[in-house]
C-alpha cells in the first residue's frame, strides 16, 4: 500500500481518533482527580505515567485532525488545568511543575513523532 494511502486511511478515521481522545482525556481526569488514598500503590514512576498519558492524548488529538501546533498547546493547557484541579483533592499535590513538565514532554514527543510520520509518508 503506498504511503499516501496509509496517511489517507489514518485521516479518514478522524472521528474515531476524536472519540478515543475524549475518552483518554476523561481517563486522565479520573485518574488525576482520584484521592491519594484510593490510588494504587504499585504504579510505575509517577513522571513516566504523566509522560505516557499525555503522549497518548496528544497522539490521539493529532490523529483526530487538530493541527500539530494546536494539538501541543491544547494538551499542555489541559495538563495544566488538570494539575490545578488536583489542588483540593485529598492526598494529591496539585500544581506540581514537575508533573506539568512531564505532561508537556510527553505531548511534545507525540507531536514530533506524528510530524515525522507525516513527513515520511508525504515525501
Amino acid at each position: 500500500m503506498p504511503e499516501e494511502q496509509v496517511l489517507r486511511r489514518l485521516h479518514d478515521r478522524h472521528r474515531l481518533w476524536a472519540v478515543l481522545a475524549v475518552l483518554a482525556a476523561l481517563v486522565i481526569a479520573a485518574g488525576s482527580l482520584t484521592p491519594g488514598s484510593e490510588m494504587p500503590t504499585n504504579l510505575p514512576w509517577d513522571k513516566f505515567n504523566h509522560f505516557v498519558g499525555y503522549a497518548g492524548l496528544a497522539g490521539l488529538v493529532g490523529l483526530a485532525g487538530l493541527p500539530l501546533g494546536r494539538t501541543f498547546v491544547f494538551v499542555v493547557l489541559y495538563g495544566i488545568f488538570i494539575e490545578y484541579l488536583q489542588i483540593p483533592v485529598p492526598g494529591r499535590s496539585g500544581g506540581d511543575w514537575a508533573d506539568i513538565l512531564a505532561n508537556s514532554l510527553g505531548a511534545a514527543t507525540a507531536v514530533l513523532v506524528l510530524a515525522g510520520i507525516r513527513r515520511y509518508l508525504l515525501r
